[in-house]
C-alpha cells in the first residue's frame, strides 16, 4: 500500500496460544505484529525505537511484570503501552494506570474490545499510521504557527501568496497536501525557508 506504514505493535505475554491469537488477530486488522514469549528481551526491542505500542500481559504473578512495565516506561516515556490480564484486580489496575498504561483490558480477550482499545489509542495518542497524514499534519501546524506569530490572517496570507483561503485553511488544518510550488509562495511571504515547514518531521 503505498504511502502506509503500518503500526507496529509489541506483543508481550508467556502464554503462546495467546500470543498466537493476537498476532493473528492483529495482522488481520492490518497492524504489523511482534509476538516475545520471553518478557526479558523486550527492553532491546523497545529501546530501538520500532514499536509505537505495546501489548503486555500483567497476570500473575504480576510484581514482576509490573515491574518490566516500569523499565517499559524508563526505556521510552512515550510509547503506549495496553495491559491485559487472566486475573483483574483493582490494585493490579491502579499499579498498571500509575504507569501512564492506556487501558487494562481483561483475557480471555474481546477482539472488538481489542480493535476499539487500539483505535482509542491511535487517535488519542496520535498513533498516525498513514505517512502523509503525518506530514500533512505537520506542515499545517508549522504554517498556522509562523501566520499566527505574523499576526496574519488567513485573508491577509492569501493575498501576500495569490492562493486562496480555502487552500491556505485546508493545509493548515493537514486535510491538504501543499505541491512545492506552493509551499515554496507560503515560505516567501511569511519569511522563512522551506525548511521551516519541516524541522519537527
Amino acid at each position: 500500500m503505498a504511502g502506509k506504514q503500518r503500526l507496529n505493535v509489541l506483543v508481550i505475554d508467556q502464554d503462546e496460544a495467546s500470543n498466537i491469537d493476537l498476532k493473528d488477530f492483529l495482522t488481520q486488522e492490518g497492524y504489523q505484529p511482534h509476538a516475545l514469549n520471553d518478557p526479558a528481551a523486550c527492553l532491546e526491542e523497545i529501546k530501538r525505537g520500532r514499536f509505537q505500542l505495546v501489548i503486555l500481559d500483567v497476570s500473575p504473578p504480576v510484581d514482576p511484570k509490573i515491574d518490566l512495565l516500569e523499565k517499559i516506561r524508563s526505556a521510552d516515556s512515550d510509547i503506549c503501552v495496553v495491559t491485559m490480564t487472566a486475573m483483574p484486580t483493582v490494585d493490579v489496575a491502579v499499579r498498571a494506570m500509575k504507569q501512564a498504561a492506556f487501558d487494562y483490558v481483561q483475557k480471555p480477550l474481546a477482539m472488538e474490545e481489542v480493535r476499539a482499545v487500539i483505535q482509542a489509542a491511535i487517535r488519542e495518542k496520535g498513533l498516525l499510521v498513514d505517512l502523509e497524514s503525518r506530514l500533512n499534519q505537520q506542515v499545517g501546524r508549522r504554517l498556522r504557527e509562523r501566520r499566527t506569530a505574523d499576526q496574519l490572517t488567513l485573508k491577509q496570507l492569501a493575498n501576500r501568496t495569490g492562493l486562496s483561503v480555502s487552500l491556505i485553511s485546508q493545509i493548515e488544518l493537514g486535510k491538504s497536501a501543499a505541491s512545492m510550488s506552493t509551499l515554496h509562495k507560503l515560505a516567501t511571504a511569511l519569511q522563512v525557508r522551506m525548511t521551516y515547514f519541516f524541522e519537527t518531521i
